[in-house]
């Protein structure tokens, strides 16, 4: 399942950030523009995008209280839910030359579990190259903005919250500096998008970096 870039025709978008950072309705957003545009897209999340891994999402963010889940548990359940969405649904969808828009990938993994939870980033770097075959974004987009606005977003969004938003101030504090953290070793491939501002002026940022970084591609291909 290894991915050479040259052997497979789509491009892999992934938008990352903290929790509030506006992903969802910002990918929905760029989805809706590239398919006006003439692009064939798969827009997808993670955890989930296939019956199973929607499933392991279930439990990933509904656990109970009485049963914490480990740290390791936690990732090799991310990591399972991530092997069947790219085997089914991403790879697929790539080379059949789609462009493909994930909301979280395996950045979120090395902020989530990594930085956060305080796992080995080597070892979660291993274990997520065996669970998609080595598949790494072209281009991911982080959504910045200060972790108390992000929570108070949550908060207003939706009346229930799940495990993850229930988490302390200071470990989504901890996400989100594992994220600037990984933009910084790799400049080429995650770009930082201040999400501390109005959803339309995020929008019409996200939609001119990525029209045009998609029309280069296509150029070069």
């Amino acid at each position: 399942m290894g991915r050479k870039k040259s052997q497979i025709p789509g491009l892999f978008i992934t938008l990352e950030g903290i929790e509030g950072s506006g992903k969802s309705t910002q990918i929905s957003h760029l989805a809706q523009v590239l398919i006006q545009a003439g692009h064939r897209i798969l827009q997808t999340r993670e955890p989930g995008g296939t019956a199973t891994a929607e499933a392991i999402r279930h439990i990933l963010l509904t656990a109970s209280s009485h049963e914490p889940v480990a740290p390791q548990t936690e990732a090799l359940l991310i990591l399972a839910a991530r092997c069947q969405h790219v085997t089914h649904r991403i790879l697929p969808a790539l080379q059949q030359g789609a462009v493909v828009l994930c909301d979280r990938f395996s950045d979120s993994t090395f902020a989530y579990q990594g930085f956060a939870r305080g796992l080995d980033l080597q070892w979660l770097r291993a274990a997520n190259d065996i669970a998609t075959g080595g598949l790494t974004p072209d281009l991911t987009l982080v959504l910045d903005l200060p972790v108390s606005i992000g929570l108070a977003r949550r908060r207003s969004d939706r009346g229930e919250q799940n495990r993850l938003d229930r988490e302390t101030e200071r470990f989504h504090r901890k996400v989100r500096r594992g994220f600037l953290a990984l933009a910084a070793e790799e400049p080429g491939r995650m770009r930082i998008v201040n999400a501390n501002r109005p959803a339309q002026e995020v929008q019409d940022e996200l939609t001119e970096i990525v029209v045009g970084w998609i029309a280069r591609q296509r150029r070069r291909r």
